[in-house]
């Protein structure tokens, strides 16, 4: 029966510094709220045009995950040398395309360092420094609409697209043409754009429906 008892205190404290439970369930509670409070951000403030809502959900569990193995490796040396050769063969099998989603995926690493670290206080106050300064940039992009833009209209002649794009710059803030796809009848066109206020994209309708008779809109928000 010793025997057993020595083996499972073995099993479950194998690190030269035991984790204990109750502190841990707490660190856990506290990564999550952070890494969720920057995916808010994320989703609300980010610019990219991939689906921000998908990827603010693996902010937290890269978060977590980070948060873990600094806990467990932490308390010995030994886990800490495997670390350092285990990470030296991971890699992205997919390129991160755009800078900001990096700036994020630090971001949450950086939180799960700290947490797991034990540096809770400094984490707290930096994760909330790190919100204002998003905020503060932002701070004018925040009532700007972003759109997916598709128009499908009957062709009428070869300039079709060029009239289109610059009647669209007149009154969008950014343009950038993301598809076009034409048959002898039907051309359908889609731009990710951006305007100042919903004016102007409603103003953008009105001429293109006078330019382009039939034409068909779908405005798609990009998140």
């Amino acid at each position: 029966m010793n025997e057993e008892l020595d083996f499972l205190k073995t099993l479950f404290s194998g690190s030269d510094q035991p984790v204990e439970v109750f502190p841990f369930l707490i660190q856990l509670m506290i990564t999550v709220i952070l890494s969720v409070l920057i995916g808010f951000f994320y989703i609300k403030y980010g610019n990219s045009l991939s689906n921000r809502k998908a990827l603010s959900r693996v902010l937290v569990l890269v978060s977590l995950t980070t948060m873990i193995i600094i806990t467990i490796v932490k308390g010995s040396l030994a886990l800490s040398l495997g670390l350092v050769g285990a990470l030296s063969i991971v890699r992205f099998r997919t390129a991160i395309k755009e800078p900001e989603e990096l700036a994020y995926f630090f971001m949450v690493i950086s939180i799960g360092l700290g947490i797991g670290a034990g540096q809770i206080l400094v984490t707290v106050i930096g994760t909330l420094f790190l919100s204002m300064v998003i905020v503060l940039i932002n701070r004018q992009k925040s009532t700007e609409v972003l759109q997916n833009l598709i128009i499908r209209f009957r062709q009428q002649g070869q300039n079709d697209l060029e009239k289109a794009i610059e009647l669209l710059k007149k009154h969008a803030t950014q343009l950038e043409l993301r598809r076009l796809d034409e048959d002898e009848q039907l051309s359908e066109i889609s731009f990710a754009v951006r305007f100042s206020s919903p004016k102007n994209l409603i103003a953008a309708k009105k001429e293109l429906q006078a330019i382009f008779p039939g034409v068909s809109f779908s405005f798609l928000e990009i998140i």
